[in-house]
């Protein structure tokens, strides 16, 4: 008799040793599935984030554009004339700068795995807008210097 309760016993154990492991198992995918999801949400963050950094730069070269340019007008008959077209020319060239580094910024994200699942600019866009930027401020550069 004390032979069957202690087979019953055991097999009572090795149940719930089995059950346990399951369980574990189970937890175990649970917690690799919301590591893997944290990574992806992870990757989505980066992805957006690039975009804020990309809106900054141009916001910034835009800035720098507009104070450029408008600091010939507001400066003249206050300080020399080669002093306003140093000061504009360095704004406006700071403006070309920030907005080549505007796409080299979107380019270099570091999000390369996983791909995030959010929808990217297309690159394309990006580097068109930058060079008719960059155009416009060379013209600009162009126009402060011969007008």
């Amino acid at each position: 008799m004390a032979g069957k309760s202690a087979a019953a016993a055991v097999e009572t154990q090795s149940k719930k040793v089995a059950d346990s492991a399951r369980r574990l198992n189970e937890s175990s995918v649970r917690i690799e599935d919301s590591a893997d999801r944290r990574t992806e949400l992870a990757s989505n963050r980066t992805a957006l984030a690039a975009e804020r950094t990309y809106s900054a730069w141009i916001r910034t070269g835009l800035l720098s554009l507009a104070s450029g340019v408008g600091a010939k007008g507001a400066l003249a008959g206050l300080i020399p004339t080669w002093a306003i077209l140093l000061d504009s020319s360095a704004l406006i060239a700071f403006s070309v700068f920030c907005f080549c580094v505007a796409v080299w910024r979107m380019d270099n994200t570091g999000a390369t795995r996983p791909g995030p699942d959010v929808a990217r600019l297309d690159a394309r866009i990006l580097v068109a807008m930058s060079a008719f930027l960059s155009i416009v401020s060379l013209a600009a550069l162009w126009g402060i210097w011969l007008i």
